[in-house]
């Protein structure tokens, strides 16, 4: 038979995973298809049971997940293999609490506890775009959300550049140009969770090779343009720390 693997050995999931790879078992959840791929996502139950402590055990994640007790940007997700991955809104339902989950340089994402007035906010990068019928520009952004737009709104914003978004509202808030001198983040590479201010751009003709530079401080660090994610002018408009 064809396909994907349904499951997931331990010892081949990613390696950023907080779970043990030689004890507890041969298998790790397998993420199920989402907003995010498995190489930059992890499942609610590894979230809720490894990185929140929420559970001891996979039963006791299954079952926080299934009373629905756990919010994704918004909605409540009863899938204990749903991917969640960075910049994504979480929410513990009986407690209150809401973490956004952000590039870390030691955990790849981590989960930072944001206030409530930001719960309804998420930080997206723009993928892509293009014309629909209409007469009406498609956003696509880096966890799979898309937003139709008038052309004369649509033309404004640019591949690589952040918006920062109304979850509940489905608009955009603020519109964040990837530019020189934008304060950005990188969210993949061996610099994850590496911020400051671009200081260079190398453009290509391939996506892949072109390059940028952060300054923070006296520290450069360089990456991928497809790494970066512009978070603010001159400081992050969110709380990521």
């Amino acid at each position: 038979m064809g396909g994907a693997m349904p499951h997931l050995r331990r010892a081949v999931s990613p390696a950023w995973w907080p779970i043990p790879r030689k004890v507890g078992g041969v298998w790790a959840v397998k993420p199920a298809p989402g907003p995010h791929s498995l190489r930059r996502s992890m499942p609610l139950a590894v979230l809720v049971r490894d990185v929140l402590r929420y559970a001891k055990t996979l039963r006791e994640a299954r079952y926080i997940v299934a009373r629905g007790y756990i919010k994704v940007d918004g909605r409540v997700r009863r899938e204990y293999k749903f991917p969640v991955g960075v910049m994504d809104v979480v929410e513990v339902v009986p407690t209150g609490e809401v973490y956004r989950l952000v590039p870390d340089p030691v955990s790849y994402i981590k989960p930072v506890q944001i206030p409530s007035d930001e719960a309804d906010l998420k930080l997206l990068r723009i993928e892509g775009k293009n014309y629909v019928s209409g007469n009406r520009i498609q956003l696509h952004f880096h966890d799979g959300r898309n937003l139709i737009l008038p052309a004369d709104v649509g033309l404004r914003f640019k591949t690589f550049d952040s918006v920062v978004y109304s979850i509940s509202g489905k608009s955009v808030r603020q519109h964040i140009p990837f530019k020189l001198g934008v304060q950005s983040m990188v969210f993949d590479g061996s610099n994850v969770g590496f911020m400051g201010t671009v200081v260079e751009i190398n453009w290509t003709l391939k996506r892949r090779l072109s390059t940028v530079a952060l300054k923070s401080g006296e520290e450069v660090k360089r990456t991928i343009l497809d790494y970066v994610m512009p978070v603010g002018e001159s400081a992050p408009i969110l709380k990521l720390q």
